[in-house]
C-alpha cells in the first residue's frame, strides 16, 4: 500500500469553537480573545510587486506608530550605525554594568522576511536591550521583493563578522523571532561554513525554519493561531526567489548540524502555527548532540500573547536571560 498523502486516511474534526483556557493568565486570556477577532491576512501572489509594496505600507501603517511608543518609553540608549556595510541600530541599557558591556546580543527581526525594517527593527532591538540586560544590535537587513534571498542572510552575517573585531565570540548571541529566526539559525550555519569562529548561543523565537511549511501544526493550529492563521507560502517564494525551499540557509531546519551548531533556546506555544518548527528543530539538534532547550508555553500562539502586561511573555525573557547568562 502506497504511503503518500492521498492514501492515508485524515482524521476529520468536527466545527468546533476553542476557547480561551483558564490554564493561562488573565491578559493572555484577554489577548487570545481580541486576536480572535481579528481577520486573517490575505497575502499577495509571490511575484505581484506591487501588491507587496501595498502590503509593506499597510504594514507600516499599523506597526510604525506601536514602534515609536516603544522607543518612547524603552530605557535604553539607541544609535543609528553602519557596521559591515549593513544599517544597525545598537541599543545600550541605560546603567549597563562594565562586565555585562562584553557580551552583544545581535538581534534580528521578524516580519516574514519581507517587513519589520527601519523603526520597527529599532524598536525591537532597543526592547529586548532593555529586557534582556544586553547591549543589542539589530540588524536592518535588506529584504524581499526587492532584494530576495541571499540578500537578509548575507547582511546578517557581514555584520557578525565586524562584530568579531570587537567582541570575543564566546560572548556573542545571534537571535530572532519568527523570520528572524530563520535568519538567526541560517546564519549560524553560514558562519560555520565559512569558517568563523561560532558565537556562544542561538535563539530562535517561534522560528520560521522550514519555509515547505511541512510541519504538522502548520494545519492543526491553522486557525487556531490567533495571530498567524495561517502558512505563507506566497511570502516564502517571494523571498526564496525560485531557490530550493530545501536549501539549509532558506530553511535551516534542513541544515546539517552533526558539523557543529552553538548551544540554541527554541521557544514556542501550543497554539503556535510554527510549534512543529520547533519541536523539529529540538529534536534534530538533540539527535546532533547539540546542547538544546525548547520552551512551550500553554496556548501561546505566534510571537507571545500580543500584551505588554501578560506574565507568559515576561517569564520567556527570564528564561532568556538565564540562558544567555549561561553561554555567553
Amino acid at each position: 500500500m502506497s504511503d503518500t498523502d492521498a492514501d492515508l486516511a485524515p482524521v476529520r474534526l468536527p466545527a468546533r469553537d476553542i476557547s480561551p483556557p483558564s490554564t493561562i493568565s488573565a491578559q493572555a486570556r484577554q489577548a487570545l480573545a481580541a486576536g480572535a477577532l481579528a481577520p486573517a491576512v490575505i497575502w499577495p501572489a509571490a511575484d505581484d510587486l506591487e501588491g507587496w509594496r501595498l502590503a509593506a505600507a499597510g504594514s507600516e501603517a499599523i506597526w510604525n506608530p506601536v514602534a515609536e511608543r516603544l522607543l518612547a518609553a524603552c530605557r535604553a540608549s539607541v544609535t543609528t550605525e553602519q557596521i559591515g556595510g549593513v544599517t544597525c541600530y545598537v541599543s545600550t541599557p541605560l546603567g549597563l554594568e562594565p562586565p555585562a558591556r562584553a557580551r552583544v546580543y545581535l538581534y534580528l527581526h521578524g516580519g516574514a522576511l519581507l517587513f519589520g525594517d527601519g523603526i520597527y527593527a529599532k524598536a525591537m532591538g532597543a526592547v529586548s536591550a532593555e529586557r534582556l540586560g544586553l547591549t543589542t544590535v539589530s540588524v536592518d537587513y535588506r529584504m524581499a521583493p526587492a532584494h530576495p534571498f541571499p540578500a537578509a542572510l548575507e547582511d546578517c552575517v557581514a555584520v557578525y563578522r565586524e562584530l568579531l573585531k570587537t567582541y570575543d565570540p564566546a560572548h556573542i548571541v545571534i537571535g530572532g523571532s519568527s523570520a528572524g529566526g530563520n535568519l538567526a539559525a541560517a546564519a549560524a550555519l553560514m558562519i560555520r561554513d565559512t569558517g568563523l569562529p561560532l558565537p556562544a548561543a542561538v535563539v530562535l523565537l517561534t522560528p520560521e525554519i522550514d519555509l515547505t511549511e511541512a510541519g504538522d501544526t502548520f494545519r492543526t493550529n491553522a486557525l487556531l493561531d490567533v495571530v498567524l492563521k495561517g502558512g505563507l507560502p506566497t511570502c516564502n517564494a517571494a523571498y526564496a526567489a525560485g531557490h530550493d525551499l530545501t536549501d539549509p540557509y532558506v530553511s535551516p531546519l534542513f541544515g546539517d548540524f552533526t558539523l557543529g551548531f552553538p548551544p540554541t533556546f527554541i521557544q514556542s506555544g501550543t497554539r503556535d502555527l510554527f510549534l512543529s518548527n520547533s519541536v523539529l528543530m529540538h529534536r534534530k539538534l538533540r539527535k546532533a548532540g547539540v546542547e538544546a532547550e525548547l520552551h512551550v508555553w500553554e496556548a501561546m500562539p505566534h510571537a507571545g500573547f500580543g500584551t505588554d502586561d501578560a506574565p507568559e511573555n515576561r517569564e520567556i525573557d527570564d528564561e532568556l536571560r538565564r540562558f544567555i547568562g549561561r553561554y555567553a
